[in-house]
Order: structure tokens, then C-alpha cells, then sequence
């Protein structure tokens, strides 16, 4: 499922519902004034000794001239978003940045977990990534969601 930021443009299909008007063949078809589409997907859980982690899927569309590629994909893990939401906190003082899904201490390996935290993390990225102080504002927003090398410890 793909989220759609709350903080995106009234589409021509809005305006013309609210207008009361029929919508034209050219705003069925054609791209919207802005958008940005982030979906979560494809969880993969690693083991590594007696260590194990789940990393995610993030794939990034947009047509929003603060974000450097239209289309990307990349893949982070837990605690490369709980990295990514402090810096947003440091960086960005007047915006107030939603938590992430908690902690799992039990079944964390769990397709129900798993599938419960893909879903939040979406909701998450989709809010942070929507709001147009955090588009125009935050150093690390574009870099998390489309560089495929993001470290954290670069942003600390």
C-alpha cells in the first residue's frame, strides 16, 4: 500500500469535486501539480551469527524539485529510522516530528510484527516527508529517503 503525504496539493479531481464540475480529460490524465508517493515494502530479516535484523524496502516517487532523483529505492533497517527521526529532531525545531512504531521485545520476528512496523514506518515517512518545512529545511530528509550509502554516523 502506498501512502500519500497529507501535506500534498488538492488535486484537480479535488478541485473540480468542490467546484462541482465534471473533470476534464486532461487533469484525468495528466501528472499531478505535485505529488509524493513513499511505500515501505519487502521486509527481509538477516542473521548474522546470533544477531538478527529486519531492514525494509523504501521506494521514494516524486515529482518535488527538494528531492535531487524522481524515483528511488533504498533499504533501511530499525535503527537507521530511529537515527534518522533524532537528527530530524535536532535539525528541525519547529516541527514536531511524529514517533516511530515502538519497540518490539518479544516475536519481533513475527510477520505480524514485521507487517505491523513496515505499516507504521510508512506512516511514518509519509508524514515526515510530506511536510513542506521538512522539504525545503532538513539536510538529511532526501539523503535518508535516496542515497543508498546514507550513514547515520555522518549526521551525528
Amino acid at each position: 500500500m502506498t501512502a500519500v503525504s497529507p501535506f500534498a496539493r488538492s488535486t484537480a479531481f479535488e478541485e473540480s469535486l468542490l467546484s462541482g464540475r465534471e473533470q476534464t480529460i486532461e487533469e484525468m490524465y495528466s501528472v499531478p501539480e505535485s505529488f509524493l508517493e513513499i511505500e515501505v515494502r519487502n521486509p527481509q530479516t538477516h542473521e548474522f551469527g546470533r544477531k538478527m535484523y529486519t531492514d525494509y524496502e523504501i521506494v521514494c516517487k516524486t515529482n518535488i524539485p527538494a528531492f535531487k532523483l524522481r524515483h528511488s529505492l533504498v533499504r533501511r533497517r530499525y535503527s537507521d529510522f530511529e537515527a534518522f527521526r533524532d537528527i530530524l529532531e535536532h535539525e528541525s525545531t519547529r516541527v514536531n516530528i511524529p514517533p516511530l512504531p515502538g519497540k518490539v521485545f518479544t516475536n519481533r520476528f513475527s510477520d505480524e510484527v514485521i507487517e505491523s512496523r513496515r505499516e507504521g514506518l510508512e506512516r511514518f515517512l509519509s508524514i515526515v516527508a510530506g511536510h513542506p518545512l521538512l522539504q525545503t529545511g532538513s539536510k538529511v530528509l532526501c539523503a535518508f529517503l535516496q542515497d543508498p550509502a546514507w550513514d547515520r554516523t555522518l549526521w551525528v
